[in-house]
């Protein structure tokens, strides 16, 4: 065991998958040579296992998309990473027609194991273009994975697994969380299924259901209202696409009541979809009307500190929202 950050995890699951799979390569903007990418996460890979496995590409996202299907397609396992979220939108035809589909219009001939990792979220005053919650976009897409760890454990054990995935993973990062939590990681060979959302506290009073840097106000908040009486379950959504309906639907049957949150926009997020499979499973379960708590629907969160602490969702809200909930 040793003490890592959620993005010193990302690094050793991503190593650790190099070493076991000669066949695993890693590229993207800054990715190789001394740098290791624009926040790090892939410093010292190219030191380890050369520039034919972790190397640069040019400042073209379409590129990183479509040369991942290629070596995807050739017997390689390709890591694509895009600096930030915001970046992936030129890359989401070869994404949606292109990798997303390879096996079934070819039958099973073929696949494509990529892994496209990205960062997203707020809170780091990256305003518009750095700062956007993209995963609603892939959403809905059969044959595409779209997941997400909000944890250090679960960081290296899901990008292991998405690595050894056949079909195609977006790998969300909240960028937020890359420093910002620690913990005790295994250093043996572990992987956290990337199907399955994960209970991380068990409550009897109300259920709330979350991922990233809110599923952590989410758990924090939790610890405080339990002081006051309130017992929260909190539910990691984890895989936010296909979504773990018999957990999903089940935390929302155990209480009755269910909070969603999400730092994306209100509308069309994934916690909409959330909403609709809880009310088409558990309707007559339910105490209270679902309630979401989420980012307003404005085009981008600004630049501005104040602006974007006006967009994001924050831990007193979270509580608040709670609080309510419970008393309903």
């Amino acid at each position: 065991m040793a003490e890592m950050t959620y993005l010193e995890a990302i690094n050793l699951g991503i190593s650790e998958e190099m070493a076991r799979d000669e066949k695993v390569v890693i590229f993207g903007e800054d990715v190789g040579g001394d740098k290791g990418g624009v926040f790090g996460v892939t410093k010292g890979l190219a030191a380890k296992y050369g520039d034919n496995r972790c190397f640069n590409t040019p400042l073209t996202e379409g590129l990183i998309g479509g040369l991942a299907v290629g070596l995807g397609v050739m017997g390689y396992r390709a890591i694509g990473e895009f600096q930030f979220a915001d970046y992936i939108l030129p890359a989401t035809n070869q994404i949606l027609s292109e990798a997303r589909t390879m096996r079934y219009r070819t039958k099973g001939d073929w696949t494509a194991p990529i892994v496209y990792r990205t960062p997203y979220g707020g809170g780091v005053r990256g305003g518009l273009y750095h700062s956007q919650s993209t995963e609603k976009i892939f959403a809905g897409q059969p044959g595409l994975r779209v997941v997400t760890p909000s944890n250090p454990y679960d960081a290296k054990g899901m990008i292991k697994a998405a690595i050894r995935s056949d079909d195609p993973v977006i790998f969300y990062e909240h960028k937020r969380l890359y420093r910002l939590l620690k913990a005790e990681i295994p250093t043996d060979d572990y992987i956290v299924p990337i199907d399955k959302a994960n209970v991380v506290r068990e409550g009897s009073d109300i259920t709330v259901i979350s991922y990233g840097m809110m599923l952590q106000y989410a758990i924090s908040a939790a610890e405080k209202l339990a002081k006051e009486g309130i017992d929260a379950e909190v539910v990691d959504v984890r895989s936010l696409y296909p979504l773990d309906r018999e957990t999903l639907v089940n935390a929302a049957k155990k209480t009755g009541k269910v909070l969603l949150v999400t730092e994306d926009n209100k509308e069309g997020s994934i916690m909409s979809e959330i909403a609709a499979m809880i009310s088409e499973d558990a309707l007559f379960d339910l105490d209270a009307p679902i309630k979401r708590l989420a980012g307003p629907d404005a085009p981008s969160m600004g630049y501005a500190l104040t602006l974007e602490r006006e967009f994001l969702v924050n831990e007193d809200q979270v509580i608040e929202a709670m609080r309510e909930l419970a008393e309903y």
